[in-house]
């Protein structure tokens, strides 16, 4: 029977979106299955609002940027630091209806959302925009805007209120593995030292 890594992200995350490549290959090489959850990082909880934010903040800001720039540089992305504090809502309950399509389609949704919001080509908040990724991606789902506004929220509360209440999960990327959590890309080796040792 496969086993399943449990991997949160946000797409307003530049590290989540640096580690889906590695993540995938990581998955491959111990045979996993990968199920991707969304979590919505409230960024003004840690940074605060980007009219209020201290000196400190501010350079914890740019410096992540830059290390996520330098990161994506050295493997031909590209990740603009974002203009505004997104909310990821709208684009993580299209992430939940396009994983009922099947990974390739999930797959497919993951990739042009992460690299169209880091070009600014995207705007994550936009129901429209979602439904045109979504088609785009070749999921099924019909009326997302209507969707959306109903089972679709509620479907999205629902998981993050298992992520934070069940797991502890509070930032991302996450991963999940049996009992274990780790926190962060830079966690891929440890996961993997995790799943050699266990074997």
């Amino acid at each position: 029977m496969t086993e399943t890594l449990t991997v949160y992200i946000d797409y307003k995350s530049p590290y989540a979106y640096l580690a889906m490549e590695p993540t995938r290959a990581l998955a491959r090489g111990f045979n996993l299955d990968i199920t991707w959850c969304p979590y919505s990082l409230q960024i003004q909880d840690y940074l605060g609002e980007v009219d209020t934010r201290n000196s400190h903040q501010w350079r914890r800001v740019k410096y992540s940027y830059m290390d996520a720039r330098r990161m994506a540089n050295e493997r031909g992305l590209i990740v603009l630091g974002p203009q505004k504090l997104f909310d990821s809502t709208v684009s993580h309950v299209g992430m939940l209806y396009a994983e009922d399509d099947g990974t390739e389609v999930q797959d497919r949704y993951h990739n042009i959302v992460f690299e169209r919001f880091f070009k600014r080509d995207l705007n994550i908040e936009d129901p429209e925009a979602i439904a045109k990724v979504l088609l785009e991606a070749g999921a099924t789902v019909n009326n997302f805007q209507d969707i959306l506004e109903s089972e679709g929220r509620a479907r999205l509360d629902s998981v993050l209120k298992d992520a934070e209440d069940r797991l502890g999960i509070f930032g991302v990327p996450t991963y999940v593995i049996g009992n274990e959590i780790f926190w962060g890309g830079d966690r891929i080796p440890q996961v993997r030292r995790y799943l050699e040792q266990r074997a």
